[in-house]
C-alpha cells in the first residue's frame, strides 16, 4: 500500500495498514515487520511513514472516555482529533491548551510531535498539557506515563515521534473560555525589523501572535507582512450559530506551472494589500483565526502531484534576524513560490520533550512545491544558514534533514535511543539514523 504525508513527498510503500480499535491487547505478532502508529496523516514529510513495515492506524481509537468539567482535564483515545474534542469542549466552554495550524491532528499525533501554536510564549508546547497517557509496547507490556510514573517514557513519548510505542489514550488539561470568539488585531509592518518591535510589544497583552510573510517581495517590499495577534473574546454565543465555513474543496492536482513566482508574487500583493489600513481590530470565530486552511479540503493539491516540502527552522535570537534575512534573500533570489509563510518568536518555556523543536528564538515556515533536485539544492542553502547560526529543523516538517544535522538540532538524541521500542521504526527514524 502506498501512502503519503499531507505534503506528498516523499512516497512510501508499508507492508500492512492495521487498524486498531477498544478493546485490544498487544499489537500484532510478527516478527518480520516494523511498527508505526498513523493517525490522521498531517506531518509534513516521512515522520509518519514507515516503509516496508506496519503501520498502525489509530482511527477507531477515537472514544472520549471522561471528562472533569472543575479541572478540565479530558481523557479520550489517542485517535481523536483536535475538531473532535473542540466539538466537545466549546459548547462546555473549554478549549485546546496549544493548537498546530490544523485542527484534523490526533491527539497521539499532537503528543509524539509536541506540537506549537501561536500561544508558545505563554504556554508553551503541547506536551506541557498532557498529564497522563497509557504507552502499549511491543512486548505487551501496559506503561501509565506522567510526570511522577514512568517518567522517562513519559519525556520521551513526548516529541518521541511514535518511535516509544503506541499511545493508546491520553489525559489532556484544556483552557477554560467564555465562548468560540477571538478579539483579533492584524497589523501591516514593512520590514522585518518592524516585525520583532510588534512582536516584543505584543508578548504581554496577547496570548496568541504569528505573523504572515511576503517572502518573495524585494527591494523596498522586503520582510513585508501582516502580524495577528489575539485573545478570546468575552463575547459568548453558541457554537452552532458562531461559524458556517464555507468549505471548498481542491478536486483534482494543479498542474506544476500553476505556482511559479509570478503567480505568488500576485497573490501576496493582494493579500498584504487586501487590508487597506495599518491596523484593524474585530472579533472572529476561532476557526479562521485557527485553521484558515482547514476550510479548503485537500488543500495539499494545490501543489502538484509531486508534492511539496515544508521548511520550518528556529534559530536563537541572538543570531536570528540576520539570519531570518538571510534565508528569504536565498528565497527570493530562488524566485521559488511560497505563499504560505509563517514567522513567529519562541519563548524560553521549557519543552518536557527530548526531541521537543520549540526553544528560545524566532520560528520561520514555509512550503515549497517539489522540483526535484532544484528544490532539494535549494533546501540544502537554507539549511547550511540555519546549522551555521546554531539552529533546528522540525522533524514533523522536515523530509530531507541528514543524520549529522538531525543530532546537532537535538542533542539528546543519544539519551532518547534508549527509550525507543526495537519493533518501532519510521523512514524518517531511520534516516537520520535514530533506528536501523
Amino acid at each position: 500500500m502506498t501512502l503519503h504525508s499531507w505534503g506528498r513527498y516523499p512516497k512510501s510503500t508499508c507492508k500492512d495498514l492495521t487498524y486498531f480499535q477498544w478493546p485490544f491487547e498487544t499489537l500484532p505478532k510478527n516478527k518480520d515487520t516494523k511498527f508505526l502508529a498513523y493517525g490522521q496523516g498531517r506531518s509534513y514529510g516521512d515522520v509518519c511513514l514507515n516503509n516496508d513495515g506496519t503501520l498502525i492506524s489509530t482511527q477507531h481509537l477515537n472514544r472520549l472516555i471522561s471528562f472533569d468539567d472543575i479541572s478540565g482535564i479530558l481523557k479520550c483515545e489517542s485517535g481523536v482529533s483536535l475538531a473532535e474534542i473542540l466539538m466537545f469542549s466549546v459548547p462546555r466552554g473549554w478549549f485546546v491548551p496549544v493548537t498546530p495550524g490544523t485542527k484534523f491532528v490526533s491527539l497521539g499525533g499532537a503528543i509524539a510531535n509536541d506540537v506549537h501554536g501561536k500561544n508558545h510564549h505563554v504556554a508553551g508546547n503541547f506536551g506541557k498539557h498532557i498529564t497522563k497517557f497509557e504507552l502499549l509496547r511491543s512486548d505487551g507490556t501496559r506503561l501509565i506515563c506522567s510526570e511522577t510514573e514512568n517518567r522517562e517514557f513519559f519525556t520521551s513519548t513526548i516529541a518521541g515521534l511514535g518511535l516509544t510505542g503506541l499511545i493508546t489514550w491520553a489525559e489532556v488539561k484544556l483552557k477554560k473560555i467564555t465562548g468560540p470568539f477571538i478579539d483579533q488585531d492584524s497589523i501591516k509592518f514593512s520590514s522585518l525589523d518592524e516585525f520583532f518591535e510588534i512582536s516584543r510589544s505584543s508578548d504581554n497583552g496577547f496570548e496568541y501572535t504569528v505573523a504572515w510573510l511576503d517572502c518573495v517581495a524585494s527591494g523596498a517590499n522586503f520582510g513585508r507582512g501582516i502580524f495577528m495577534r489575539g485573545n478570546h473574546s468575552n463575547k459568548s454565543g453558541a457554537e452552532k450559530d458562531a461559524y458556517r465555513s464555507a468549505k471548498l474543496t481542491v478536486p483534482i492536482d494543479f498542474p506544476s506551472f500553476a505556482l511559479n513566482n509570478l503567480t505568488v508574487t500576485a497573490f501576496n500583493y493582494c493579500y498584504y494589500n487586501k487590508q487597506s489600513r495599518k491596523e484593524v481590530s474585530n472579533t472572529i470565530h476561532y476557526n479562521p483565526f485557527f485553521y484558515p486552511l482547514d476550510s479548503i479540503n485537500n488543500w495539499n493539491k494545490i501543489y502538484g502531484k509531486e508534492g511539496f516540502l515544508q521548511f520550518q527552522c528556529v534559530i536563537p535570537k541572538s543570531d536570528g534576524i540576520s539570519a531570518i534575512k538571510k534565508i528569504l534573500n536565498e528565497i527570493v533570489l530562488s524566485k521559488s513560490a511560497s505563499f504560505l509563510a509563517v514567522l513567529k518568536e519562541f519563548a524560553a518555556i521549557e519543552s518536557l520533550g527530548m526531541l521537543s523543536f520549540p526553544r528560545p528564538g524566532i520560528t520561520l515556515c514555509l512550503d515549497f512545491s517539489f522540483k526535484g533536485k532544484e528544490t532539494l539544492k535549494l533546501f540544502r542553502k537554507l539549511h547550511q544558514i540555519v546549522f551555521e547560526n546554531g539552529g533546528a529543523i522540525y522533524p514533523a516538517k522536515d523530509a530531507c534533514m541528514s543524520r549529522e544535522e538531525f543530532e546537532q538540532s537535538y542533542p539528546r538524541f543519544f539519551e532518547f535511543k534508549k527509550f525507543i521500542d526495537p519493533k518501532f521504526s519510521s523512514d524518517f527514524s531511520r534516516r537520520v539514523g535514530l533506528t536501523t
